[in-house]
């Protein structure tokens, strides 16, 4: 059994991996803060370099992009209090943050828990490091280019229907949106769990298939706590592609079972 010293390294350990990732964090949400991306065009290609301007900085500029592309018309986006364009602007830097220290989390969790696993589950924790890193951002692609403007223009229609001017909270909007994305960023991580799991020996991709009825309610519950409506609709843009995600992950677990 561990003694105290040995339990006092453990925390010691994870306490300076997490200090570490949170300086990565507020290094580039800083960055995000006060700088200000200014395009210029070289090869026929349009790159960016940064540009000290704290008030017209990164965040705003994406929060200025997320209004374009999600606001559906008609609606105005404001804001009630002073301050609140501010802080909306400190949630969009700490989202591009913790999307830019996704490789350092990753590899983090793997290094701290590597010496609990065999071998064979450190090769594992390795293999999916970048997969998880692009299916985070797949994820949030896809809810920002497809999920978001649907939801938002479809429960909007309501207020447009009663001839009501619809004003929306630049804070609520934010908040609105980084839900969405975090949410699809990590729940399109569920194969990958999946993958991992089975390739450290625990299950096979029986275990999947013969569990599939309640993966598939685990996720309907899922998709209906994180919606911000009670209507039941869009809880399945949630849950339908990661109902699709699961049987990927199986599918994903029984080729790597043929070929081993």
């Amino acid at each position: 059994m561990p003694g105290p010293e040995h339990i006092r390294g453990h925390l010691d350990e994870l306490r300076s991996r997490i200090l570490r990732v949170a300086a990565i964090v507020g290094a580039v949400a800083v960055f995000a803060m006060t700088f200000h991306a200014e395009p210029f065009g070289a090869w026929g290609v349009t790159l960016y370099y940064p540009v000290p301007d704290p008030l017209d900085n990164i965040a705003a500029q994406v929060t200025a992009h997320m209004r374009h592309d999600l606001v559906p018309p008609g609606v105005q986006l404001i804001q009630t209090s002073p301050g609140q364009a501010f802080f909306a602007q400190v949630y969009v830097a700490a989202l591009l943050a913790l999307l830019a220290a996704m490789p350092a989390v990753a590899r983090e969790c793997v290094a701290f828990l590597r010496p609990a696993l065999r071998e064979r589950e450190v090769r594992a924790g390795r293999a999916i490091l970048l997969p998880s890193v692009g299916l985070f951002a797949g994820g949030c692609a896809m809810a920002y280019l497809l999920v978001i403007p649907y939801i938002l223009e479809f429960l909007y229609r309501y207020g447009e229907s009663a001839g009501l001017l619809t004003f929306l909270n630049v804070i609520d909007f934010v908040v609105f949106v980084l839900q969405f994305l975090l949410a699809f960023g990590i729940s399109f991580q569920l194969p990958l769990a999946m993958y991992a799991v089975s390739a450290s020996g625990a299950v096979d991709s029986g275990y999947w298939l013969r569990n599939a009825r309640y993966a598939v309610i685990a996720i309907v519950v899922f998709g209906a706590a994180i919606t911000p409506d009670g209507s039941g609709v869009t809880m399945w843009f949630i849950s339908a592609p990661m109902m699709a995600l699961y049987f990927a992950g199986v599918w994903a677990i029984r080729r790597a079972e043929a070929r081993a």
